[in-house]
């Protein structure tokens, strides 16, 4: 497979940097995964007690188990609706369950049995060929756009489920998520002991999370450091949006301009040490610069030039994870910028007004520490 490189150089106060980027020429295209009509039945009441191997779980993924075949779209919605009760009460799908914590599981209605729902040939495919890390623990993806990584909201499969039946017999959970249109890294937990081992991790903020993300305009905010609470909860015609509020659960991105694209973009490193749903993306708008190619949060003229230059897609790359083990020893991974993204900044580059180079000089780094 024919490969082309990108890269791209930042300085900081100490020392230079030149991060490459080797990327393989695979188009960004979405699988077309239709719902399949499948008969159902409707189950009973369940009562159920969490045992010490499964403390820790989120309620969702508690459920998920159970109900593996009826889509995450649905569970949310059951248990927002409150007919999921936690020792009697209401909860949300985020909570953490404790050992001997009592579950009700309302009657629901899943896909009759003997009739398993594959995913598609090309699915299976694509998602193979998007691992590139295996370990005891752990599957390592460089996660394709366009694939969601689970089933629900309009597409029957995702990057899981294609896991699952390529992988029968495993019990593999997503570690963290990404939204459809980001590429990158993605980790899947092979047993619930490292499931709960990195969500722990993960609250205590011990994973280093880096992305690229291409934004409008010219960041001239240097490093910056933008910690503006989320509300993950509003919805604006059935659908969800995450919007920048005082009384939101408390996030934090920080910014590092990686190259300039004269006034017409720039591209950064975000850092992340809360992982809110859609979190670069609000926090990037909140600045004044959003993420190219994000037809909810972005700007539709800079979305239309970047579009005539091929961009087909939202640009954001979860390009590195990093974390230490609780007993030792360091996990690091880093995934290139997939072809469509790179030729999207070489297109850039390639225009009439050079792109300036970010960075600061030495003479001005002096300066700010003699102040």
């Amino acid at each position: 497979m024919p490969l082309s490189h990108w890269r791209v150089r930042f300085a900081d106060d100490a020392q230079e940097y030149t991060l490459q980027t080797v990327v393989e020429t695979m188009p960004y295209v979405e699988d077309p995964l239709p719902e399949q009509e499948r008969a159902e039945i409707r189950t009973q009441v369940q009562h159920l007690t969490v045992t010490a191997e499964e403390a820790g779980q989120r309620l969702d993924n508690f459920i998920h188990k159970r109900l593996g075949d009826m889509p995450r779209s649905r569970i949310y919605r059951v248990i927002r609706k409150g007919e999921v009760r936690v020792n009697g009460r209401r909860a949300g799908p985020e909570q953490r369950l404790a050992a001997e914590d009592r579950i009700r599981i309302p009657p629901v209605r899943l896909p009759a049995p003997g009739e398993p729902l594959r995913p598609a040939a090309g699915l299976l495919k694509r998602i193979e060929a998007a691992i590139i890390r295996e370990d005891p623990r752990l599957l390592v993806l460089d996660k394709p756009a366009g694939v969601a990584v689970h089933g629900g909201s309009g597409v029957s499969s995702g990057v899981i489920e294609a896991l699952r039946a390529l992988k029968p017999g495993e019990s593999l959970e997503l570690v963290h998520r990404l939204d459809r249109d980001t590429s990158g890294v993605l980790l899947v937990a092979r047993n619930t002991a490292t499931l709960r081992t990195l969500h722990a991790l993960l609250r205590e903020e011990g994973f280093e999370k880096r992305y690229l993300a291409l934004l409008a305009g010219k960041w001239n905010l240097g490093e910056k450091r933008v910690d503006v609470p989320l509300r993950t909860d509003t919805r604006v015609g059935g659908e969800r949006t995450v919007r920048a509020d005082p009384s939101g659960k408390a996030s934090v991105s920080r910014f590092r301009p990686v190259q300039f694209f004269g006034r017409t973009a720039t591209l950064v490193e975000v850092e992340i040490d809360t992982g809110r749903t859609h979190q670069i993306r609000v926090h990037a708008a909140h600045a004044g610069h959003p993420v190219a190619g994000d037809e909810k949060y972005g700007d539709q003229g800079f979305n239309e030039r970047l579009r005539a230059l091929g961009l087909t897609r939202m640009f954001l790359h979860a390009s590195s994870l990093s974390f230490q083990w609780p007993e030792g020893g360091e996990f690091s991974v880093n995934t290139p910028l997939p072809a469509d993204l790179a030729a999207v900044l070489e297109r850039l580059a390639a225009d009439p007004k050079a792109p300036v180079m970010a960075g600061r000089s030495p003479r001005s780094a002096a300066r700010r520490r003699a102040r």
